[in-house]
């Protein structure tokens, strides 16, 4: 190979090495979330897996844990008994974890019939993704996490598996 052709590989490789670190930036990136975004969450009519209408007024003065998941995701379900160990860990004080199912009904109830979780879980469906994007998750993938303090100001999100140690530290943070 000639100092030519090694010029151009080199010269290929640092622009897919670019396009592949702007690629990544933008995928993992997460939106701002605005007054707005929460009042939407705790206004909209959400409904648990048994049709039943869910009192969001629960939801407020407290710090509240928003995970949108999908029964199809693998992340979602793998970080569900974190989540589950989290809410049992800090139910004592005044936080909420909150699953909010980007599925159809369905598919959630019979999910939910083989894993048990200790936190509420509600139909998202389309709404449900509009107002994950409002909360910042631009680009509508799951999982994501909502941290939301109890003066009903996002205080972090995350897109992608939580870290467990990670996520408890931001529940600290919040309280």
């Amino acid at each position: 190979m000639n100092r030519r052709q090694m010029g151009i590989i080199t010269g290929m490789s640092l622009v897919g090495l670019a396009a592949g670190l702007i690629t990544a930036s933008w995928i993992y990136r997460d939106g701002t979330a605005s007054e707005e975004s929460v009042t939407a969450l705790l206004a909209n009519p959400w409904t648990k897996p048994d049709n039943t209408a869910v009192n969001t007024a629960e939801w407020q003065n407290r710090v509240l844990v928003v995970n949108f998941w999908a029964s199809w995701c693998p992340p979602c379900v793998e970080e569900m008994p974190a989540l589950s160990d989290l809410q049992d860990e800090f139910a004592a004080k005044n936080v909420l974890f909150v699953g909010i199912g980007i599925d159809t009904p369905s598919n959630i109830r019979q999910f939910l019939e083989t894993t048990l979780v200790s936190y509420p879980i509600v139909m998202g469906g389309l709404q449900g993704s509009k107002i994950g994007k409002a909360l910042g998750n631009t680009q509508g993938a799951l999982p994501y996490t909502v941290v939301i303090n109890a003066k009903g100001k996002v205080t972090n999100t995350k897109l992608g598996k939580i870290d467990e140690d990670e996520l408890r530290k931001q529940i600290k943070a919040a309280l």
